[in-house]
Formats: C-alpha cells, sequence, structure tokens
C-alpha cells in the first residue's frame, strides 16, 4: 500500500491536493492515450511512457482517440482551467490529466512523473488541482564569470528545470558570444557559438522552456574595453571609482561616445537571429562610473539619471527593430524615481536583489505603481560563498515572491552568479533551485518545504537520504563566524585576500574554532550517501572539494588570527593542503565546463600558494 498522496514529496508542491482511500495498482498491460491534440501531446505521452518503464518496468502502448477500457493514463487540453493549470485524478481505474493548454499538461505530466518515482507499482488515489503564481519562472546563468558550461551540462541542467516546472532561462553573457568579428574579446573563453546556441534554444523549445537571449550592452563591459580596439569607448578608460572602493580599470560604455551605439548594434545584429525567444535582456546594471569620465561635462548639464535613461532608450529602439521586447536591470533607474515613468511601455523591469532583507516591497511597488511590467529576481547565494548561503537564499526567495506576487509581477528570475573566479560547483546552487522552483510556482504551498528532503529525492537520487541535509547544513556554515558580509561569506573572503588583510573582528578564532567543527558535524554524512552513476560520483567529489575549501579556510583564518601564517611548518601544512584542493578544483570544472575561464579562477587559489610558498 502506498503511502498518501499528501505524503509524496512533489517539487514544486502542487496549490491544491485532495486524497482518497483506496490506491490504483498498475498492470502489466496498459494504455497511454492522448484524448485530444494528439501530435501535441505525443511527447508528453512519451514522457510517461518512458517514465512507467524506467521506475515501475512496465511496457505500455500509446495511442489516440477515445479512452476505451481497461487501465488508462488519459492526457487531454481543456480549456477553462486557469492558464498553465492542471487537474490530474488518479483513480482505481487509471489516471486522467487535462491541462489548460500545453504548459497545463506538461507541468502534469512532470507531477506525475515524480509520483510514479516514489510508487513502486501502486499509486494512492486523490486529486491534484495546481497552476502557478507567476507566468514566468526562470533560472537566469552565469557564463561569463569564469565558468561557460558544456552543452551537455546546459542540456542536462534544462532537462531538470523542464521537471520542476521552470520556463525561462537566461545565460547572462559579457564577452562569451563568439562574435564573429571579435575574436579577440572571447579568444580565451571557449565561448558559446551561434551553433551552440541554437542546438540549446531547440532544446528548450521540445521542453517548454524560453531560451532568452542576455547580453550586457552598457555596464559590465571590461573584457570588450580594456582591449585597444575598444578603449575609446570607455567611460573611464583609466579607473573610477566604485561605492566600495576603486577599480583601475574600464567598466561601462560611455553614453556620450557615437560609438558606443554602433557596437551595441552590431552585437545585436548578430546575437539575436540564434534565438527564437522575442524577448532580450539588454543588462544595463551598475552602470556607476557614468558621469566620471567622457560623459561627465553631459551629466552635469542633464543630470545622471537623464543621461543613464537616454541611452537605455536608444538601446531600446535598437531592440524594438528586431521585434523583440527589452528586458533590463533596474537598479540604477529606481535612483531615480522620477524618471521611471519615462521608460517605454512595453520594457520590462528587472527588479534584483540578493539578500534576504532586500527591500522587494518598496521597489516592487513602484514600478507597479508605474505601470511598467517587472520581473522580481532574488539569487541562490551560491556565488562568493564556497557553500552556499542557505539561510539568506530562503529568505531571499521568499520575500522576492511574497512582494512580487502583492504587487503585480510578470514574472520570478532566479540569478546564479560566478564572482570572483566561480568557485561553487553546480550542485551548490540546487538549492536555491529547487527553492526556486517552489516558491515561484505556488508561494502559500511551498513556503517551509523539506527542501532537503525534495533534493535527495529529486536532485541528488541518493537513495540513503542524507545528501540533501547536508547541503542544506553546509550551506550555513557561514553564520558560524559571527560575520555575514553583504552578498558573501567571510570564508569565500579568506581564501580570496592576501595575508596582510586582516580579518574582519567578529570573526574570532573562538568562532573559526566553532566552524571548523560545525564543518566536520555537517559534513560526516556525506560518506553514507548512496547516488548512484557518473553523477552521483562527480556530485560527491564536487562536495568533498567544496568541504576541502571550507576547511582550508577556517585552517588560513586561525592561522591568521593566531599569527602563525609566517611559520615554516603552517606554511608546508597549508600549501600541501592547497595544492590538493587547486588540483581538484581544476578536474572537477572540466567535468561540466569547457577549459576558458578556468585560468582566471584557479589563478586566485595559485595566489594563496604563492604566499605559502615564498
Amino acid at each position: 500500500m502506498p503511502a498518501s498522496l499528501k505524503k509524496m514529496i512533489l517539487l514544486p508542491a502542487p496549490r491544491r491536493l485532495t486524497p482518497r482511500a483506496g490506491s490504483l495498482v498498475l498492470p502489466n498491460q496498459g494504455r497511454i492515450v492522448c484524448a485530444t491534440h494528439a501530435a501535441q501531446l505525443l511527447p508528453l505521452a512519451l514522457q510517461v511512457r518512458e517514465e512507467l518503464a524506467c521506475s515501475q518496468h512496465l511496457q505500455w502502448d500509446l495511442g489516440a482517440g477515445p479512452v476505451g477500457t481497461g487501465c488508462r493514463i488519459t492526457l487531454a487540453l481543456q480549456p477553462g482551467l486557469p492558464k498553465q493549470g492542471y487537474r490530474l485524478d488518479l483513480g482505481e481505474q487509471g489516471i486522467e490529466l487535462r491541462g489548460a493548454d500545453l504548459a497545463g499538461v506538461r507541468y502534469g505530466v512532470q507531477t506525475l512523473r515524480q509520483l510514479l518515482r516514489q510508487c513502486s507499482g501502486t499509486l494512492p488515489l486523490g486529486r491534484i488541482e495546481d497552476h502557478p503564481d507567476f507566468e514566468v519562472r526562470g533560472i537566469m546563468l552565469d557564463v561569463t564569470r569564469d565558468k561557460v558550461p558544456s552543452l551537455q551540462t546546459l542540456f542536462d541542467l534544462v532537462d531538470r528545470l523542464a521537471e520542476w516546472k521552470f520556463n525561462h532561462l537566461e545565460l547572462y553573457t559579457e564577452h562569451t558570444f563568439a562574435y564573429q568579428h571579435h575574436r579577440e574579446v572571447w579568444a580565451q573563453a571557449s565561448p558559446l557559438t551561434g551553433e551552440d546556441i541554437l542546438r540549446l534554444d531547440a532544446h528548450c523549445l521540445s521542453r517548454g522552456v524560453e531560451l532568452v537571449p542576455n547580453q550586457n550592452s552598457f555596464g559590465h563591459l571590461h573584457r570588450w574595453l580594456e582591449l585597444p580596439r575598444y578603449r575609446d569607448l570607455a567611460e573611464c578608460p583609466d579607473g573610477f571609482d566604485f561605492p566600495w572602493g576603486r577599480s583601475e580599470g574600464p567598466f561601462s560604455l560611455s553614453p556620450s561616445h557615437p560609438g558606443s551605439l554602433k557596437l551595441v548594434k552590431e552585437l545585436f545584429a548578430e546575437l539575436l537571429p540564434h534565438f527564437s525567444s522575442r524577448k532580450f535582456n539588454v543588462g544595463c546594471d551598475e552602470t556607476f562610473d557614468v558621469g566620471q569620465g567622457r560623459s561627465k561635462a553631459l551629466c552635469e548639464q542633464k543630470g545622471k539619471g537623464r543621461v543613464y535613461l537616454d541611452f537605455v532608450k536608444q538601446i531600446h529602439k535598437l531592440v524594438r527593430a528586431h521585434g523583440r521586447t527589452m528586458h533590463f536591470w533596474g537598479d540604477i533607474i529606481i535612483e531615480h524615481p522620477e524618471l521611471v515613468k519615462e521608460l517605454p511601455r512595453d520594457v520590462v523591469v528587472l527588479e534584483w536583489g540578493y539578500e534576504a532583507s532586500h527591500p522587494f516591497a518598496d521597489h516592487a511597488a513602484k514600478f507597479a505603481e508605474a505601470g511598467l511590467p517587472f520581473y522580481v529576481c532574488p539569487g541562490t547565494s551560491s556565488w562568493n560563498s564556497i557553500a552556499g548561503r542557505t539561510h539568506n537564499c530562503l529568505g531571499n526567495l521568499s520575500n522576492a515572491a511574497t512582494h512580487g506576487l502583492k504587487n503585480g509581477a510578470v514574472g520570478f528570475l532566479m540569478t546564479d552568479w560566478g564572482d570572483n573566479g566561480h568557485w561553487q560547483y553546480q550542485p551548490i546552487s540546487y538549492l536555491g533551485f529547487a527553492a526556486g522552483a517552489g516558491l515561484s510556482w505556488c508561494r502559500a504551498a511551498n513556503e517551509g518545504a523539506d527542501w532537503a528532503a525534495a533534493l535527495d529525492l529529486h536532485a541528488f537520487g541518493d537513495q540513503a537520504g542524507v545528501m540533501g541535509r547536508a547541503a542544506v547544513a553546509l550551506g550555513d556554515a557561514y553564520r558560524r563566524t559571527g560575520h555575514e558580509p553583504h552578498n558573501s561569506s567571510p570564508l569565500f573572503h579568506i581564501l580570496q585576500r592576501p595575508s596582510t588583510q586582516e580579518l574582519h573582528r567578529a570573526v574570532t578564532e573562538k568562532r573559526l574554532q566553532a566552524t571548523a567543527e560545525y564543518i566536520e558535524q555537517a559534513a560526516a554524512p556525506l560518506a553514507l550517501a548512496r547516488m548512484e552513476g557518473a553523477e552521483g560520483v562527480l556530485v560527491r567529489d564536487e562536495y568533498a572539494n567544496t568541504v576541502r575549501m571550507l576547511r582550508h579556510a577556517c585552517q588560513r583564518g586561525l592561522a591568521l588570527r593566531q599569527g602563525t601564517l609566517g611559520r615554516s611548518a603552517v606554511k608546508r601544512r597549508l600549501a600541501e593542503d592547497l595544492r590538493l584542493v587547486l588540483g581538484e578544483h581544476r578536474r572537477l570544472w572540466t567535468a561540466r565546463n569547457r577549459e576558458g575561464g578556468l585560468q582566471d579562477s584557479a589563478r586566485r587559489l595559485e595566489a594563496r600558494l604563492a604566499e605559502y610558498t615564498a
């Protein structure tokens, strides 16, 4: 007898679930029926048949037309259900799945697949009625700093995200698309080619995921502007002041240079034909240097916000000329609320923030009041962290979902960045992906879910049921240090910074010792995990090196606090340990990603090794 329908672990958890007494025994002979729109529903019916074969070892027939007699799994479209919604009925004689549209049937199929994996031969009875809070539920993956995933890694990730009911994917790009006439920009980056994008776009379409082009078009272009060919286009070619410090190199295009728009126009013309999506994220975030260089006089005359808005409007015209809808980050325009109402009515504003306390409530209300469509954009909290920041991640996602829903956001776009070397391995982001999938689908049903159990079943495939809890616990190691810096972890900074830079005063020797003990306790269950196949081996190795990096950060921090880092014996021990970390980092990088970017990432660890061996 299977567990009650309410005991099933579904990701995301459905909006409404009504169990019934009894069970459905799946016979050896059965039939999957496309009762309506057979050609459209056939790929989904094939998914159901494949799942029956894999998890139940059953070989069922597949057909169309009248349902007939005998045990059936019926798929059909049914107008009148909520958009992207479905109703899944599990009865004693069979299963009936009806969706409002093709997307609704697709999402119902994913729910059915997850149920089948948890039941051996017998399913609980009941009804699931479900539809999403947000029309768009997406992931933005950083493929610029520094990892460019292999095409197979992207295919596998799309399959995972599609099962979790995401329908939108972006690959954040600064310099990692192989523009034909700009080879020097991406020569060392192992970029995505036009053919790669075409193949990925087709794969996404087959899974109901929209692959949206993404090319930063204003700021974050230092990889371009530091080269002689593009240097004249830089706002500040010789450096500028960030709010948090000094940059010695260029960063943004100058809005006052006519060549800036010419370059952007050329990039759009080459990039966009590779995507079927009519959306386009042009970035335009964090343009802190505007007004400090070539456009200083113009900004003094018109105001920095006006200069920014005028350039964004020119980009908008280019996007419109390609028949696309422009998406852009809202962090700069929100600092000039008097200008928000002047934005073109057809742009989509991306309201981003990565702390649990980010003012989504205030910012979302402003964009809603202006009548602009907008997405809320929280993050996985994986970058600048080594093992993630579990507590902050869940708070950030919940905050975004709550206030996005309250203020009418049309989308929920979760970001996964790779700042400062992209040291976190892909599974570190699975918690954020899973929680984001749940909270963007139905916040009320997924708030406070057992994410560890969901990860064990739907991400790690751990039959021992320990991997998820270990991942969640390791993601909270940063909190034991006594200091929670913005958008990062103290342990990450200990490895990033040279020994001459002091630790934050809150990160005491006692705190570091407690953190090291916590890491050992959290990591202990990893040896018990039972994850099958090559993916299971890779995940185990990725987490093993994650733990090594966390340990090394604690050991390095203790040596700094105790003043022993200059001692030969301490340096030898740390050097030996870091060589192992670095060697594994290089090996694990190429397991999922192209080689480009590895040199930049490894160089940061090599700098610490040089300290130890000097």
